[in-house]
């Protein structure tokens, strides 16, 4: 079933149940996947790939307000954005924990034999393609940059 199918069925059941953060969160991601659509370039359809990609956006925009948000001392406006996130990450793969990550990144940095902070780009290339979705970009990069130092 596409992610857009997701979401419609979803958005019935929180309209049904009159879940407010809940409507808002699916609207979001319809919204981001109908824009996608119609993009210039697009080809109509979205791959599962950018799919995933679309929804680790918007769960990042959220993450990010939320935490200045947080540094003004709003927790007021934090809290949706919080409650939002919990909704949409619904739609991504289970997330890695960071000792799964480290042991990628490990065997990556051991395959490719680098040993400085020159070659991060190389390492984050390859071991971010083989956790699309699986894993923040910055927690990758900061436990790159912890075994390459």
């Amino acid at each position: 079933m596409s992610l857009q199918a997701k979401v419609m069925e979803e958005m019935k059941a929180a309209m049904k149940a009159k879940n407010s953060v809940a409507l808002e969160s699916l609207r979001a991601i319809k919204s981001a996947i109908l824009l996608a659509k119609t993009d210039k370039g697009a080809e109509g359809e979205l791959s599962e790939e950018d799919e995933i990609k679309l929804v680790q956006k918007l769960v990042k925009q959220r993450k990010d307000s939320a935490a200045i948000f947080q540094e003004q001392g709003r927790a007021d406006l934090a809290e949706p954005e919080l409650a939002q996130i919990a909704v949409i990450e619904k739609f991504l793969p289970e997330q890695l924990t960071e000792e799964e990550i480290e042991k990628v990144v490990v065997q990556t940095i051991d395959a490719l034999g680098v040993t400085g902070m020159q070659d991060m780009g190389k390492v984050m290339g390859i071991v971010s393609k083989e956790l699309a979705g699986q894993a923040d970009g910055k927690t990758i990069s900061t436990i790159v940059k912890q075994k390459l130092s």
